[in-house]
């Protein structure tokens, strides 16, 4: 929903206790969404191979179409036969400011699934925990510790209703830490820990900055600090994130470095900027390459350009 004014105009600093609002919208849109489809909808438009795994209600077979068409593997979600799939209501203001309510759903029942039928059956070595059902979320986490599979910690969203400890076991021995700079102060805040006491638990921190770009710190190699691909538009936030997820992995599949992979994140995260909806883009090589030139230079995109035309 997108409201034509100023959330911050309607928040008062002395009531924040009883806080009692609602916002009249200007219109009600209903897309696909969600962080595993999302991230995975993104990698299949870079030529990835990317495995949904989740909960979903017998209401999903539309979308399991939709993500079967542009070649995502739906084979081992698991349908509830009682739940609604999960949904997420989003409201964004004139300043691109977002109010949202997750619904669960069908989602609760991901702690029935084990990750290892599709680690073996797909040949993965990567598994993306992002924000979905919290128990679901611990259990896929510790499955991946102890049957030594790579993971990345995406905890996003749902960061707010944890505590520290259940942060912590989210993010413990994970390859990748993915936040974006809001949720790593809450991470901080949460577990008690520094920064870079927090950067001690996982292999490599990714944290984006929005309009700032993205940092990228690792054990192995210095920094990296990637500025954010330039916009035509603003349009909609909503999958900003799961955009550059898509497109930092797909491009570290294909063995670029951390920061040419970001630059191909960046660059897939502002095409979702631009558009209403998160898997409503369309990756057009010669477009993509195109863009990457004009916010990164030319030898960005001849570096990027092969891999697109596969």
């Amino acid at each position: 929903m997108s409201f034509p004014g100023k959330f911050s105009e309607q928040l008062l600093a002395d009531q924040l206790h009883k806080v009692s609002l609602s916002f009249l919208v200007d219109e009600l849109v209903v897309r696909r969404g969600g962080c595993g489809p999302n991230i995975s909808y993104g990698m299949a438009q870079l030529g990835g191979s990317p495995v949904l795994i989740g909960a979903v209600g017998e209401d999903f077979d539309d979308y399991r179409g939709w993500l079967d068409r542009h070649g995502v593997d739906t084979r081992f979600i698991h349908v509830s036969e009682t739940a609604h799939t999960a949904r997420f209501v989003c409201t964004t203001d004139e300043e691109m400011c977002q109010i949202g309510s997750f619904y669960v759903g069908a989602m609760a029942e991901s702690r029935q699934i084990e990750l290892k039928t599709a680690w073996e059956a797909t040949g993965a070595d990567l598994a993306i925990i992002s924000a979905y059902d919290p128990e679901g979320m611990a259990q896929h986490t510790e499955e991946c510790r102890v049957r030594g599979y790579r993971f990345a910690a995406d905890p996003s969203q749902q960061l707010a209703r944890m505590d520290g400890r259940t942060a912590l076991d989210l993010i413990e021995g994970a390859y990748l830490l993915f936040t974006n700079d809001y949720e790593l102060e809450l991470l901080r805040s949460k577990t008690g820990l520094s920064v870079e006491e927090i950067d001690k638990l996982c292999e490599i921190r990714v944290t984006t900055l929005g309009a700032d770009g993205v940092d990228i710190v690792g054990k192995d190699f210095d920094p990296i600090h990637v500025g954010a691909a330039k916009e035509r538009s603003k349009a909609d936030p909503t999958g900003v994130g799961d955009a550059f997820r898509a497109g930092l992995l797909t491009a570290r599949d294909w063995g670029l470095s951390w920061e040419r992979s970001a630059q191909v994140g960046g660059m897939l995260a502002t095409m979702v900027l631009e558009t209403l909806g998160t898997q409503e883009y369309t990756v057009v090589p010669a477009d993509f390459t195109a863009r990457l030139a004009e916010s990164f230079g030319t030898d960005a995109a001849a570096e990027i350009e092969p891999f697109l035309k596969k």
